[in-house]
């Protein structure tokens, strides 16, 4: 039966993907995942020791012995595939079946797509391990559907340092990113070729983590910071710490009853500093309290928490001279049960809530096309409570799905920009050809309903499914703007001939996106002046983005690769006028030592 399935597979693959292996030389490879060389993406590169080294010693707390509860997010990503955007999203084909930490790659495809990216360590004495990662990616862009540039170029450099003790570990890394990029999103006005719509953000950002082995009080240490600038010299400082105690696997008196008690503690500071348009700038400290206590039995628990939270934050607009300080204490109820009643069916319900600091540089992460003058505030989930059921089935399925509703203040979301100058010309800034973005706010309520799903049929082969779909009610705002309302991905890994070959595949589909666009004239009533119309309930359709990918042994040391991301050839947009790349195409080669 499992040969069966395997060979079903196979001859799929090998269908769906004739172009990927007929024409290796001229196959694409989008890669962009984003580079965040922090502890869990240095974990990736093999920062665990050796077994026979007893990391961590065996006083360590193990999984069955603490009962944590299961969650399907520790299965591993099946795929690391990403819409594939213009700004070039990287997917390097990451398969880990004999990953070496050394490792230098290259590769080229059309829309002048080119690749290069590495990785360097090496282990010191006292088991101290030191590394650099490079990622670089350039892209021309749709030189075809656009008069202007639509070019980028995508960089990250980081340094990170692994060390090993008797007590726990401790990880510490350096990043620096750069990405170079245009406003190219222009659907209402007619410009000249040459004009600059270039936008370019750097960020700096220095992390370090200590984790102790035992469970013992002492849990974990995390501090990060973060410093970003772009060109039109916007300033962003963020910095957190965060700690966590814990007294874990205390036995009750109570019938085989196990106890966990955890308090973290989280201390989050942000300023970020704007020199266009309002000249807005904020500054915010958010402190908060998180006890928590949970009550094992088995694999069934009660876990009850909160939140307690105290926000000071100071919103100012030069311009219009005005400030606008906030302090003000939160609570949040935190609080989940769980009944086992198999290991294929765990159902579970609970409640939460929090508070989230909105920043420029997270904003950046979701919608690059922002104008450098944003409003920053924190967002508030008073609650959300949630039904759900998962579980693992003879280890070869794992699914989770819940449906939930909460009660949220100052939902963010991203508004399109018209004119900020009305005069009837074209010399105009970068930002001022209704081409970007603003966060917006409002509260309401939220209905979501979201699943997840591994399938492990065979060894040498993976499938997952995800679906996400939320619905907003928002107060003032009939619509929420550029929000997808059902998001979902279908995608599989399978390796063959010995795990020499590696084949990826991964389709991601999105629905339409409500947003607001405008239009232009020249008045009539006041000459040299445009006229602006903005309709509310425009539409950016959804999509169907397909992936295949394909990493061939040849040596092992030595493997080529290829790519074919928006294989349905299908210029959707992101956002109103961003249209992402055709069908695309890259191949290279890969060499580890």
């Amino acid at each position: 039966m499992n040969l069966r399935i395997q060979n079903i597979f196979l001859l799929g693959m090998l269908v769906s993907s004739t172009a990927v292996f007929s024409q290796i030389k001229e196959e694409k490879l989008i890669l962009d995942r984003k580079r965040e060389p922090e502890v869990k993406k240095i974990e990736k590169k093999k920062t665990s020791v050796e077994a026979e080294k007893n990391y961590p010693p065996k006083e360590k707390k193990t999984q069955d012995s603490l009962n944590l509860k299961y969650n399907i997010t520790n299965v591993p990503a099946a795929s690391d595939f990403k819409t594939s955007t213009i700004q070039g999203e990287d997917i390097s084909p990451k398969f880990d079946a004999s990953y070496q930490d050394n490792y230098f790659q290259i590769g080229m495809g059309n829309f002048g797509k080119i690749l290069a990216d590495g990785n360097i360590s090496t282990t010191l004495e006292n088991d101290i391990q030191v590394g650099a990662d490079l990622h670089f990616l350039s892209t021309k862009g749709l030189t075809k559907e656009y008069d202007w540039t639509s070019k980028q170029n995508t960089g990250n450099f980081g340094l990170y340092l692994n060390s090993y003790g008797d007590k726990g570990k401790i990880n510490v890394n350096a990043d620096y990113g750069l990405n170079d990029y245009n406003y190219y999103g222009i659907y209402a006005l007619k410009p000249a070729s040459d004009i600059d719509i270039n936008q370019k953000t750097n960020r700096f950002k220095v992390n370090g983590y200590y984790d102790f082995y035992s469970n013992e009080i002492l849990n974990d240490i995390r501090i990060k910071s973060s410093f970003l600038g772009d060109h039109f010299d916007a300033k962003e400082t963020q910095a957190e710490m965060l700690l966590n105690l814990s007294k874990h696997g205390v036995e009750l008196p109570l019938n085989d009853m196990m106890f966990n008690a955890d308090l973290g503690i989280n201390l989050e500071t942000v300023k970020s500093e704007f020199s266009l348009l309002n000249e807005n700038s904020s500054n915010f400290l958010n402190a908060t309290l998180s006890p928590k206590m949970t009550f094992f039995k088995g694999k069934s628990y009660l876990m009850i928490g909160s939140d307690f939270s105290f926000l000071n934050a100071k919103n100012s607009n030069n311009i219009l001279a005005e400030e606008v300080k906030n302090n003000k204490t939160y609570w949040f109820p935190k609080a989940e049960l769980q009944f086992a009643a198999t290991n294929e069916f765990k159902f579970y319900a609970g409640v939460e809530g929090g508070l989230k600091l909105n920043t420029y540089a997270n904003m950046l992460e979701e919608n690059p096309y922002l104008v450098s003058d944003q409003e920053l505030r924190a967002t508030e989930t008073k609650y959300k409570g949630y039904i759900g059921l998962r579980g693992d089935v003879d280890q070869m399925i794992k699914y989770d799905v819940s449906a939930g509703y909460g009660k949220m203040n100052d939902i963010m979301f991203f508004r399109a920009n018209g004119l900020f100058n009305d005069a009837f010309t074209l010399d105009r800034p970068p930002y001022d050809f209704a081409n970007t973005f603003s966060a917006v706010y409002d509260n309401g309520t939220v209905s979501e309903v979201k699943g997840s799903l591994q399938f492990f049929p065979l060894a040498n082969l993976v499938l997952d499914a995800e679906m996400y779909f939320a619905k907003y009610d928002l107060d003032n705002y009939e619509h929420i703007y550029n929000k997808p309302l059902l998001h979902a991905s279908l995608g599989g890994k399978y390796s063959l001939l010995g795990k020499k070959l590696h084949l990826g595949a991964k389709a991601i589909f999105g629905s339409d996106k409500t947003t607001n666009s405008f239009s232009f004239t020249e008045s009539g009533t006041s000459p040299n002046l445009f006229l602006s119309e903005e309709n509310t309930d425009d539409k950016v359709g959804g999509f169907a983005d397909l992936n295949l990918s394909a990493e061939y042994k040849i040596h092992k040391n030595f493997s080529i690769f290829a790519l074919g991301n928006n294989l349905l050839n299908t210029n959707y947009q992101t956002f109103k006028g961003y249209k992402v790349l055709g069908a695309q195409f890259l191949g290279g080669v890969k060499i580890s030592f």
